[in-house]
């Protein structure tokens, strides 16, 4: 959650002049799970449908040799001279034979997404882009940026000329992010190669305007940077492959609106019918913090009470140490005890055998013999 309460607008030559409070959109709850589901089900949106031939694999006039020859009763193909007659056809286990299962045009593509889920995952991608450590981490160069989120004058929305986009993002120290998207080109791996995506890139900063006064003309055709209007702002740009963290450059037209696309906490926005924005569940979601504070061990373990020591805290090992053996499991002591008196009753069996044994042969025969002839 940002917490500076106004953003700094940079002039078009880079220079500090006004200042906005922060929209209420960049407080809003971030949810990871909730950005990554919406991400997937509208990225499916995209998708174009596929299938294969309903021909394929059955391009053959072949038929079953039948039974008796000793062979698989699989169609094969007719004829003679050729490597091919006699081949087994028409299965999804043959060599040009068909597919298991082809893939129909019909396939379920697309995927509904709730209106609101997908409100709130925008939602929460904007306040990520508020926070420097995110926008980072996603690997966006805005080190030396003076401030996060980035704004500029409304003036940048009237720029016509490439050469102009790249003086104001030189201006303001973000043009670092388009040099890692130029640098970072690479050929596609694969067929794709051969279908209209030859290469593939990072993506750059994402400029948000008020009005198209020649913007999108400037800015389009710099490597990695997208554009697109405040009040149609869209997941799969703020978050895209779901990752959060966008780096983000408003215009301050945009960033003035801000309020108004997607309201506030408790006033409903002006373009979305009655939405106001989610409220956290909780005001800091750093839970370790919360837990280790003052105000809550204070309760948890006071300062005069005295400190006992529960089995689970020690540091010694049961299976060596018996008293701690004891503590955790008290039946361990009737089982030690079994344990001895089984062993003192083997070891009087042992000594008794052995003095059996240690009798001479005479002695046993006289004490056999007194047995017989007893009167």
């Amino acid at each position: 959650m940002a917490s500076i309460p106004t953003v700094t607008v940079q002039s078009t030559s880079g220079e500090p002049s006004t200042s906005l409070p922060l929209p209420a959109v960049l407080t809003a709850p971030i949810r990871l799970d909730v950005v990554a589901q919406v991400h997937k089900s509208m990225a499916k949106n995209k998708r174009q449908a596929y299938a294969v031939s309903e021909k394929a694999g059955h391009q053959t006039s072949a038929e079953s040799w039948g039974t008796g020859r000793a062979v698989a009763r699989i169609p094969r193909v007719g004829g003679g001279g050729t490597h091919r007659s006699g081949q087994a056809a028409f299965g999804n286990m043959c060599r040009g034979g068909r597919m298991f299962a082809p893939t129909k045009t019909w396939r379920r593509w697309h995927v509904k997404v709730n209106q609101n889920q997908r409100r709130f995952a925008t939602v929460s991608a904007l306040a990520a882009s508020a926070l420097p450590s995110l926008v980072l981490a996603r690997g966006h160069r805005i080190e030396e940026i003076a401030q996060v989120p980035l704004v500029i004058a409304s003036a940048a929305e009237s720029l016509k000329k490439t050469k102009e986009a790249v003086a104001l993002l030189k201006s303001v120290n973000a043009y670092s992010d388009v040099v890692k998207v130029s640098n970072s080109r690479k050929l596609r791996a694969g067929k794709g190669k051969l279908r209209n995506r030859r290469y593939r890139q990072r993506r750059g900063p994402l400029v948000v305007y008020n009005e198209d006064n020649g913007i999108v003309k400037a800015f389009r055709n710099l490597p990695g940077v997208e554009l697109v209007n405040v009040r149609r702002l869209n997941l799969l740009q703020l978050a895209p492959g779901g990752h959060l963290g966008r780096f983000i450059i408003w215009t301050e037209g945009a960033f003035a609106l801000l309020d108004e696309v997607f309201g506030t906490f408790d006033k409903a926005s002006v373009y979305k019918k009655d939405y106001i924005l989610p409220t956290a569940k909780i005001s800091n979601p750093d839970v370790t913090r919360l837990i280790n504070s003052t105000e809550i061990q204070s309760v948890v373990r006071p300062a005069n009470a005295k400190v006992q020591k529960r089995p689970w805290t020690q540091k010694k090992n049961p299976l060596v140490n018996k008293a701690i053996l004891f503590r955790l499991n008290p039946y361990a002591k009737t089982l030690r005890r079994h344990e001895l008196l089984r062993q003192e009753r083997l070891k009087a069996q042992k000594e008794k055998k052995a003095v059996k044994k240690s009798k001479p042969a005479h002695i046993a025969g006289e004490a056999f013999l007194s047995t017989l002839f007893a009167p």
